[in-house]
């Protein structure tokens, strides 16, 4: 009797390969994230249209996921699609959601891509901690201390250089600030998911149906009305269809998915440091496909801002602040 042989896979994968390929896809994602927004801003869609587009895209997969999530373990979960009742979901929606994408994409507005590549990635250690220390009296080491003061002064190279031109008119500032403003919501989501432990699948799952049951009908009302200002009725049909898949797919679904791999390979400090590369390549995309000059105050500030991050994640043995699901910087 012959022995029966066994049938390898030809595609299958090792963990190895399976976490160096979320983070590929995870820094790819967030970097393309602050050129793309910022190129959509400067075209046909308003921020209001591109968040519009950015929800219904992530509602496609993720309200029949938490649909499914919620019979399958029989949660009480506000509406059967959150996870979590109205209280939580409202709060990780607010801050996680809408406050973070409408501030960030009105960033986009004002200021180039490459003062969002060094302000919406390097003040989340900085706001993140601070909130840390005051709702989980959480104490930073001495060395990301010293990380932290890096971030502090690239932030202020960049956004103290542009407040200086608010007197001569310029508005870079207003960017600059909204940029700081939706950093600071997601690093009070992100301390919010470390305090009540919220698994990063149903937290996404949490902000995009409260997005979805108060954003998407009151836009929807505007747009039938004619009071949004919006851009959607002239934009071509192609760009509304790519935001929706990559704003809403892309940036919200893939990369939470990706990212979590990535931590479960890498683990939360290496990941971490993985994702420092996003400020440089995020700043070089914009020089290479928006045309963007770089001055040298932003050099200047994306370098210590990258070595802050870097500089403080080495510096931790233990996830402090936040959980590995957590602590990711959000596209």
């Amino acid at each position: 009797m012959g022995r029966v042989s066994t049938v390898d896979i030809p595609f299958s994968l090792t963990p190895r390969t399976v976490g160096i390929l979320a983070a590929v896809v995870t820094v790819a994602i967030w970097t393309s994230f602050i050129v793309i927004a910022r190129a959509a801003a400067l075209r046909n869609m308003t921020p209001f249209d591109i968040a519009y587009a950015r929800i219904i895209g992530a509602s496609a997969i993720l309200l029949p996921w938490g649909w499914w999530i919620v019979r399958q373990e029989r949660l009480s979960g506000w509406l059967g699609i959150s996870p979590y009742p109205l209280k939580m979901t409202a709060l990780a929606g607010v801050f996680g959601g809408l406050g973070y994408a409408l501030l960030a994409y009105g960033g986009f507005v004002f200021a180039p891509a490459t003062h969002a590549s060094v302000l919406l990635p390097g003040s989340l250690p900085l706001w993140t901690t601070l909130i840390a220390m005051w709702l989980l009296h959480d104490k930073p080491s001495r060395t990301r201390a010293i990380g932290l003061a890096c971030i502090l002064v690239g932030d202020l190279l960049v956004g103290g250089s542009s407040l200086l031109h608010a007197f001569d008119g310029g508005e870079v500032w207003k960017g600059d600030l909204l940029f700081m403003c939706g950093a600071l919501c997601w690093s009070f989501y992100s301390v919010l998911v470390r305090r009540h432990a919220l698994p990063a699948v149903k937290a996404t799952i949490a902000i995009t149906c409260f997005a979805a049951a108060t954003y998407l009908p009151v836009y929807t009302v505007l747009l039938l009305t004619g009071l949004a200002g919006s851009q959607l009725a002239v934009a071509p049909w192609g760009e509304i269809v790519f935001n929706t898949l990559f704003q809403g797919v892309g940036s919200v679904v893939i990369s939470g998915i990706t990212f979590t791999k990535m931590v479960q390979h890498f683990g939360p400090v290496r990941s971490t440091m993985i994702t420092a590369l996003v400020p440089g390549l995020s700043a070089l995309g914009a020089v290479l496909f928006l045309n963007e000059p770089m001055h040298w105050n932003l050099l200047a500030g994306l370098a210590l801002v990258t070595l802050g991050i870097t500089f403080g994640v080495r510096s931790s043995t233990k996830p402090t602040v936040l959980s590995a699901q957590a602590a990711k910087m959000p596209p």
